[in-house]
């Protein structure tokens, strides 16, 4: 249960005039009724840092602690999440031990496209901010639909829905079915935040996770390329999530996960690509150019077949690194008993430390090193559309 104390709307108004807001922005400030207003209103929300570990706290708190590199899930509204007794998630899952469509895949690399992906986050990024609880959020959000619904919509295929939540900014899911409805997930999470007043500062987020959100588009263009996929008859469902209000504590991928583990949804492998663009630091420090693949709080043999995946069809290495507990959504899926993983741009160490503000943007990013996570994800959807799970 979340609690609420109403502050003045005239120390609101105070404010807003104040920061000098532009009246264009004021409406996050000054509409206190709104219950979206960090200074309008105290509300609480329950979070886990650790397993076990939880308590009370505000939005200023939530930003402070993301501002200090503490990441956490928000369970005000999915406590019961990896409790359900109807799920079949618990399953062991084995995966292949090495990859088999070389074949096929190889031909689809060459179609991925670097030029559509700067397309896509070029208009992406031009939202004020794609902060989940703002109107901005919400338009994006429409927009992204759009553009998956287009890539649908040309290849003749496939289904996409969005995924409501109370705060505005939806969810995205496009599948594509296969001759079972066991499933892969390949996500990514399409709002940003600015740290430093959210509802009112710029966040184009090129890199978080505008970058992520543009390389599975591209790859889900690609993979409907193929004949086998596009007349389903792929062993397995594939389906492509864009998540809704990662940057507040991974609610939207917690609802959909909360939600296929309440329906029984047999999901068999789930990669979450948060930040795809950034090398600067890496070559700075005289590193090759690799793909980070998480080690910790992932299943360990999607994990490994991820590595295998990477070997064959990137032309760059990976390189093991770690993120903590509830670093991103591929966390959602692991705490409702799913197999899950996730990559990042590089060492964790070198990633982008722009992120959460106003210089996250575009010309940071090196859209070479973005397709190499295209690859990646195109080639992990095919080899595991197509694997024989038990």
């Amino acid at each position: 249960m979340r609690s609420t104390i109403l502050l003045p709307a005239l120390a609101a108004a105070s404010l807003s005039q104040a920061l000098s807001i532009p009246a264009s922005l004021r409406h996050g400030i000054d509409q206190a009724a709104t219950g979206q207003n960090p200074f309008a209103a105290a509300e609480k929300y329950l979070i886990e840092l650790a397993p076990g570990d939880t308590r009370w706290v505000t939005d200023e708190d939530k930003w402070a602690l993301r501002r200090d590199n503490i990441n956490f899930f928000d369970i005000t509204d999915t406590p019961d999440l990896g409790l359900s007794q109807h799920s079949l998630a618990k399953s062991k899952v084995t995966f292949p031990s090495k990859t088999a469509y070389n074949a096929s895949v190889t031909p689809l690399l060459k179609e991925l496209d670097k030029e559509k992906m700067s397309d896509h986050l070029a208009t992406f990024t031009n939202f004020h901010t794609r902060y989940y609880r703002s109107d901005y959020g919400r338009q994006s959000s429409d927009w992204l639909l759009a553009q998956v619904n287009a890539t649908l919509t040309h290849a003749g295929a496939g289904i996409v829905q969005p995924f409501p939540h109370s705060w505005g900014q939806n969810s995205i899911i496009a599948t594509l079915p296969g001759k079972s409805e066991k499933t892969i997930v390949i996500g990514a999470h399409q709002d940003s935040i600015n740290l430093f007043l959210p509802s009112i500062f710029a966040a184009p987020g090129a890199d978080d996770d505008g970058s992520g959100t543009v390389t599975i588009l591209e790859a889900l263009r690609v993979l409907l390329l193929d004949e086998d996929i596009l007349h389903g008859k792929a062993e397995n469902t594939v389906e492509f999530h864009w998540y809704s209000a990662e940057e507040g504590g991974l609610l939207g991928s917690q609802a959909i996960f909360s939600a296929y583990e309440k329906q029984g949804r047999n999901v068999k492998a789930m990669l979450q690509q948060d930040m795809t663009g950034y090398t600067h630091a890496t070559l700075a420090a005289g590193e090759p150019e690799s793909v980070g693949v998480i080690t910790d709080f992932v299943d360990p043999g999607l994990t490994t077949f991820i590595k295998e995946v990477v070997s064959t069809y990137c032309t760059i290495p990976y390189i093991e690194t770690k993120c903590g507990y509830a670093c991103s959504d591929h966390a959602s899926a692991s705490k409702a008993g799913y197999p899950s993983a996730f990559v990042i741009e590089s060492d964790f160490k070198f990633s982008d430390k722009k992120i959460h503000t106003t210089e996250d943007k575009m010309e940071f990013l090196d859209f070479g090193h973005m397709l190499q996570h295209a690859r990646l994800t195109l080639g992990l959807a095919y080899e595991l559309a197509f694997a024989k799970f038990d």
